[in-house]
Formats: C-alpha cells, sequence, structure tokens
C-alpha cells in the first residue's frame, strides 16, 4: 500500500516536471533549456515583488500582488500542493492572471522596466503566461 503512494508521487512528480520542459521548449527559448527553466521561477519572483513595491504603478494592482504573494505563502491552497501534478497549478495559474492584470492595467513597458532576467526568459515567460507579444 505505501509503495504505490511512493510510487504514485514519484510519477506525478515525473509527469510534472516534464510538463514544464514541454511548456518551455514550446515557449522556444533561445538559450539553453534547461538554465531558463531554473532561472524562470526565481525571475519572476523578483518580477512580482518589483511590482508590487513600484509606486508608479496603480495602487490596486500592488494590492492584488500583494494578495497573490499572502496566497503564495499560505500553506492553504484550492488544490493543496502535496498532490501531484495539479498541487502547483493553481499557484501558476494566480501568477499568470496576476502578470494578465499588470499588463492590462500598467502596460507592458512596466513588466520591461521590472524585469530581472534575459531577454529570452522574459519571452518564455510571456508566453507561458499567455500573453501577447513583448516586442
Amino acid at each position: 500500500m505505501v509503495w504505490r503512494v511512493v510510487i504514485g508521487f514519484a510519477i506525478g512528480l515525473a509527469v510534472a516536471w516534464l510538463a514544464l520542459i514541454v511548456g518551455l521548449y514550446l515557449a522556444r527559448p533561445k538559450g539553453s533549456l534547461l538554465k531558463e527553466a531554473t532561472r524562470l521561477v526565481p525571475d519572476t519572483i523578483r518580477l512580482l515583488r518589483r511590482l508590487a513595491s513600484d509606486h508608479d504603478i496603480p495602487r490596486g494592482i500592488r494590492i492584488r500582488l500583494s494578495a497573490l504573494f499572502i496566497y503564495l505563502a499560505l500553506p492553504i491552497d484550492l488544490i493543496p500542493d502535496f498532490i501531484p501534478v495539479v498541487g502547483f497549478a493553481d499557484d501558476a495559474i494566480f501568477v499568470a492572471i496576476a502578470l494578465r492584470s499588470v499588463v492590462k492595467r500598467a502596460g507592458p513597458e512596466a513588466i520591461r522596466r521590472h524585469w530581472p532576467g534575459t531577454a529570452d526568459g522574459l519571452a518564455s515567460l510571456w508566453r507561458l503566461a499567455g500573453l501577447e507579444s513583448s516586442d
């Protein structure tokens, strides 16, 4: 019984990583695929933190970003993180919604201005979040 749970968890984790790699492959970063995968999450967190502290961005956006950080920090999620594959999907969806909201209200220039990573990483993030071209 325990082995089934362990094997199910391992398979779910492998599928989640495979989904990330496929997503990055479809976004077609120009640099190394593994390098982009490891840098995308920390760069996105820094981007959101910088946007949340920028007083040139409307207060409503900063409040939404702060609420996003609170949601991501809380141990209670809509879909618990311990569920393989879909456990982190709600977090990724909320981040994508927050980015789309920022672009809609503050403009793509705010994202470009605060992006800490490479241009390839920004293009990958743009595609993964379902935003129109960042150029």
